[in-house]
């Protein structure tokens, strides 16, 4: 019997298909939105996330989302829609995520509900990242939707 025979291979979880999202590079915050900061309380801005759930009941203004934090470390954190843009379909490779998922029970989609997902949560973000303040944007803004939008 050889020592290769004895060693157990780790068990991988299966493939995924999440949503992917980058976190804003600066957001909102403040009496009226007047201030700016960079990325979350959790996340730096532009980190790369998966979404593994939403709520429904809330109209999908806070999802849970996998992703690396300021430290470095993986973390699994609620954060609110409007933080995150350029939702897409992933397929997740990195075990880590794929850990994280299976510890949380993530019920697995295919791509195409990925895809539905991610197209009905940027629409959602984007709503609630121009409706959540309620007043002017600062003068000059960095946030999303200013960097984004000519003008």
């Amino acid at each position: 019997m050889t020592a290769e025979s004895v060693t157990p291979q780790p068990v991988t979880p299966e493939l995924l298909w999440l949503v992917a999202a980058n976190v804003v590079r600066w957001r909102r915050y403040g009496d009226g939105g007047q201030k700016l900061r960079p990325g979350t309380k959790s996340y730096r801005g532009g980190a790369k996330v998966y979404v593994v759930d939403t709520y429904p009941g809330m109209g999908h203004e806070q999802v849970t989302t996998i992703g690396r934090a300021r430290t470095g470390r993986w973390i699994t954190v609620d954060t609110g829609s409007r933080h995150l843009h350029t939702f897409r379909a992933k397929q997740v490779f990195a075990p880590a995520v794929l850990r994280r998922a299976d510890s949380i029970a993530v019920r697995p989609q295919t791509r195409e509900e990925a895809q539905e997902l991610a197209a009905l949560l940027e629409r959602l973000a984007a709503t609630y990242r121009e409706t959540h303040h309620g007043a002017p944007h600062p003068t000059p803004c960095l946030c999303h939707t200013c960097l984004v939008t000519p003008g």
